[in-house]
């Protein structure tokens, strides 16, 4: 169960076991012990589409799928039915905000509703965070997020695929780069190198990784993607996110990348 706000998700056993009436039930009881949660959703399909969305079945309380979620001291609202949240990404997001620099120039080519980028401002001292994503909703939702946690002159929201918007304006600009979308990752890292300064920078790469029994997803992970950025880049670190599937991780390699002179 994941909780958001003060909406709670119950994922659904995979295997089956529970029906609608015992979920009901379940979130019934949710509701009467504990005074936080106002609405309860269960799973209804797996991520999926351009936008990395589920699906949800109301089960109880306010049949209402937006809420204030808070992390990290930022408020944020969210919508669980039009943008892809997890709070399992709340290490993530401290994490990298702390390595941010004073002056950096970063570029977050997923932004969702803007949390990487928002907790980035507001805990470190970036020169500018460019916040790019192409779904629509999470751009409307990122834009209220950047005035709700007063960052109007750091984060600069912007709509469309970072792809095109990296080529067309961000080109040699960033001395970071977040790739927090696995599915989306491989097929955009060239993308993300052109957007670094000539001297080069960081490039965070999120990853799902498949690791059979004996294989090390980590050193997977960077075999996948070591032969496509430039000689004399270097891993700086590498962790495992969360599980995503069986045997399936999520994983993040923080890489410093050469310039070119």
């Amino acid at each position: 169960m994941d909780i958001v706000g003060d909406i709670a998700i119950i994922k659904e056993p995979i295997h089956g076991g529970l029906d609608k009436g015992d979920l009901e039930r379940l979130a019934r009881a949710l509701l009467r012990e504990t005074s936080y949660i106002r609405s309860v959703w269960a799973t209804a399909s797996p991520v999926r589409g351009e936008y990395k969305l589920r699906t949800y079945t109301h089960l109880a309380g306010e049949e209402r799928s937006w809420t204030i979620y808070k992390e990290h001291g930022c408020r944020f609202k969210v919508d669980i039915a039009k943008v892809f949240i997890t709070p399992r990404l709340n290490y993530e997001h401290a994490r990298v905000a702390s390595q941010v620099k004073p002056g950096e120039v970063v570029v977050n080519m997923f932004a969702g509703a803007g949390l990487f980028s928002i907790i980035i401002a507001c805990k470190s001292r970036p020169h500018k965070v460019y916040s790019i994503d192409i779904n629509e909703h999470a751009y409307k939702l990122m834009i209220e997020n950047v005035r709700l946690n007063n960052v109007e002159d750091i984060v600069e929201p912007i709509h469309g695929d970072a792809a095109k918007v990296i080529e067309e304006r961000l080109h040699g600009v960033a001395d970071r780069v977040l790739m927090p979308l696995p599915d989306l990752a491989l097929k955009y890292l060239p993308h993300a190198l052109k957007a670094l300064k000539p001297r080069g920078g960081v490039v965070h790469i999120y990853l799902h990784i498949h690791a059979p029994r004996g294989v090390d997803p980590l050193e997977k992970a960077w075999n996948t993607v070591k032969n496509s950025i430039p000689p004399g880049s270097r891993l700086l670190h590498a962790r495992r996110v969360r599980p995503v599937g069986p045997r399936m991780l999520q994983v993040v390699l923080d890489v410093e990348v050469a310039g070119s002179g």
